[in-house]
């Protein structure tokens, strides 16, 4: 791994943590660690740990360029509502599409075209009150993870 690309992944691990950290709070969720998953995992995007570990795939199938910073997101939110339903009944969807449309409100998920990861993204602190209802629509799964 070049170091530039080196960079961009501690880049984006670190806006990961921060993003999952704000994400876990505001759902009360017992988050412990969010790492890099390693690059010969080919099967999945994300894992999710009883202790509260969770492994984020960062880098494409093929070659060495990283995902898309939402599709990361995505993945992340689904191992987050892992924490409280380590499952795939219908509670644990519901919390996926509630944790997923809370960071759509946060911006911190925007599907879609995207720069480059800046070293530092802001994020929004939490409100006093989460919402708890569903979202109107949310994203199908095929453009969740469309690659570019």
């Amino acid at each position: 791994m070049t170091e530039p690309e080196r960079a961009t992944r501690d880049r984006a691990i670190e806006r990961l943590r921060r993003h999952a950290t704000l994400l876990a709070s505001a759902f009360e969720l017992p988050l412990h660690s969010i790492e890099p998953e390693s690059e010969r995992v080919k099967r999945r995007y994300g894992i999710c740990y009883a202790d509260g570990r969770i492994r984020i795939r960062l880098h494409q199938l093929r070659g060495t360029d990283v995902l898309k910073y939402s599709v990361m997101v995505d993945t992340l939110c689904h191992e987050l509502a892992h924490l409280r339903h380590f499952n795939h009944g219908r509670r644990f969807w519901q919390l996926y599409r509630r944790i997923l449309a809370y960071a759509g409100r946060q911006g911190i998920y925007r599907p879609g075209p995207e720069a480059a990861l800046a070293p530092s993204t802001p994020f929004r602190s939490l409100p006093a009150a989460i919402q708890r209802a569903a979202p109107r629509s949310a994203p199908g799964q095929l453009e969740l993870f469309l690659e570019d």
